[in-house]
């Protein structure tokens, strides 16, 4: 039999859930097995800003969970999957951007004990020295600084680690990172996020400095902007989250700052001048 307090506790209950399921969806798709940027457990940095901007949009964040490989925009954002896709560079074709939330840029990773301090791709000791490099797939996808590595004659003292790996594998990135540690290279090149994230977490000190400009090549890429990105033809959702990027500037970089992830300043005109 019910009594008053059990039939009030379980009308607040009925009334919990149907505001629960009535709050409209931030529909987000993301890797299940990618920190530091996401994972199933939302333990990842693009998890935090996504339910930043979802509180303050009275959204609630649901997940549509792939792995990012090949054709993953067209396997999830643009065949209705969800709505929006976190750390996508700016400009991407597949996806329609907001203004930048943060910029990073590949570095190089070395134990401190060592001493090597290096920033150019012209280091004469990248001759002789084991480099990690994280391997996309072809040649072709090759990193930018591979590619100068590469463009240089130094091919044989390369070693690829695979930033995908197995899809039962815990954070392959981050075996790049463990070769550095363990003494099985002697510097890896890295995209900044992977490498601050996973250093934090070594059991010896290394040492991360940003990849300086390659002089040979003045256009040749280091440094990118990281946006959030929305299907195409969705200019409403861009927008409102676009404006959450220049309000939530601050909140931003406090959450980039705890996961340790390497930052360049963004161009003046995608500075953001919010809270």
């Amino acid at each position: 039999m019910f009594t008053a307090s059990k039939l009030s506790a379980l009308f607040a209950l009925c009334a919990a859930s149907w505001a629960y399921a009535s709050t409209p969806a931030l529909r987000v798709c993301a890797d299940p097995n990618n920190l530091p940027y996401s994972n199933s457990q939302q333990k990842g940095f693009e998890n935090e800003i996504a339910n930043l901007f979802a509180k303050d949009l009275g959204m609630q964040v649901t997940y549509f969970w792939f792995p990012q490989r090949e054709a993953f925009f067209r396997k999830t954002l643009n065949s209705g999957a969800c709505d929006v896709v976190m750390g996508v560079p700016s400009g991407l074709n597949e996806a329609s951007t907001t203004r930048p939330y943060y910029r990073s840029t590949y570095v190089f990773i070395t134990r401190k004990d060592r001493d090597l301090h290096i920033t150019s791709v012209d280091d004469p000791r990248l001759r002789t020295l084991k480099i990690g490099v994280h391997v996309l797939g072809d040649e072709k996808d090759s990193l930018p600084p591979v590619h100068a590595l590469t463009r240089r004659g130094i091919v044989q003292n390369l070693v690829g680690y695979s930033i995908f790996g197995h899809l039962d594998e815990k954070n392959p990135p981050a075996d790049l990172i463990k070769a550095v540690e363990d003494r099985q290279v002697d510097v890896a090149v890295a995209w900044g996020p992977l490498a601050g994230y996973f250093a934090r977490r070594s059991s010896v000190p290394l040492e991360i400095l940003p990849i300086e400009k390659d002089l040979a090549d003045p256009q040749l890429p280091f440094s990118f902007d990281i946006a959030v990105g929305v299907r195409e033809g969705d200019p409403a959702l861009r927008d409102r989250l676009d404006a959450e990027v220049a309000r939530r500037h601050a909140a931003i970089e406090q959450i980039l700052r705890s996961f340790g992830i390497p930052q360049v300043a963004l161009p003046a005109a995608d500075r953001s001048t919010g809270e």
